[in-house]
């Protein structure tokens, strides 16, 4: 088991660094792809507590939002309150009257299935229209003409996503050998020493990204971001977790050996894409100035 967890988590990060940098259509539509399948498991879970939410709706609604956040970002926001609202308005004409859990678990999903990873879409967009070099606004590095040439939303989704997995494998190996510690009851094979770690290893990978991309008060403004995504990563972890343990399942899913479902493997990643972004868009033209 403990191989085929190590050897799934590569290939499924391999795949998702080769999506990311093809970019494009080819990494929005792998999105929508993990979207459509972890909204799938998510609402397997809350049937399993006997709600009825608009499914059909939400999963719709929810791949509007991954690729508008290609086409025009800055209308996500708009369609997330005007989708939110036709769901509403979808199960108030249901035959059987539909309850406060029935409209929560919807929006819900909409938002955390659908409105969250969609700044994953966003992140690899950044400053990318000047690197196009394939069909479909896709991009490859060859002839190589440096390190510094990658578009900085490839580097960017680089980082976060090694950050995020050096924090879950730190936490899961470090955790495993001197872990003494429970981290909470949601989920018992955590332990203070583990997350510690995580954050640890997160810092460290963000302080050197920091100072190979050239960041304002590198390696400090990357240790901060490592910081936040380690523990947003250990929080994500901990809210899919309470959802599995709610609805009295172990794994949402089965689709990746040695892991589970998708929302398994990806609830790490969830809350930490809008963090990032906003960091880089927000947070270090900032620093830029100082």
């Amino acid at each position: 088991m403990f191989r085929t967890r190590v050897l799934s988590g590569i290939v499924v990060i391999v795949i998702a660094l080769g999506m990311g940098l093809l970019g494009g259509w080819y990494f929005t539509l792998a999105i929508a792809a993990v979207v459509f399948l972890g909204q799938q498991e998510y609402f397997n879970l809350v049937r399993a507590k006997g709600m009825e939410p608009a499914v059909k709706t939400t999963m719709a609604v929810s791949q509007v939002l991954v690729l508008i956040s290609h086409l025009a970002p800055d209308l996500a926001e708009p369609i997330l309150a005007v989708g939110g609202t036709f769901i509403c308005f979808y199960l108030l004409f249901q035959p059987k009257l539909a309850s406060i859990a029935d409209i929560s678990s919807s929006i819900l999903g909409l938002f955390y299935c659908g409105f969250l990873p969609g700044y994953w879409v966003r992140l690899r967009g950044l400053s990318a229209v000047d690197s196009y070099n394939l069909p479909f606004d896709g991009y490859q590095p060859f002839p190589w003409s440096g390190f510094d040439s990658l578009p900085p939303g490839l580097l960017v989704l680089v980082m976060a996503i090694v950050c995020v997995a050096a924090s879950d494998s730190a936490a899961y190996f470090l955790g495993k050998m001197i872990g003494k510690t429970r981290l909470s009851n949601i989920s018992p094979k955590k332990t203070v020493e583990g997350a510690l770690s995580g954050f640890g290893a997160s810092v460290l990978v963000g302080g050197g990204g920091a100072m190979l991309l050239h960041w304002p008060w590198a390696p400090f403004s990357g240790a901060a971001l490592g910081l936040l995504i380690g523990i947003t990563s250990l929080l994500g972890d901990l809210t899919e977790s309470i959802m599995k343990r709610d609805a009295g399942v172990k794994d949402s899913g089965q689709l990746i050996p040695g892991h589970g479902g998708i929302l398994d493997r990806m609830d790490s990643y969830v809350f930490t894409a809008p963090l990032v972004y906003y960091f880089v868009a927000l947070i270090l033209p900032l620093l830029d100035k100082f």
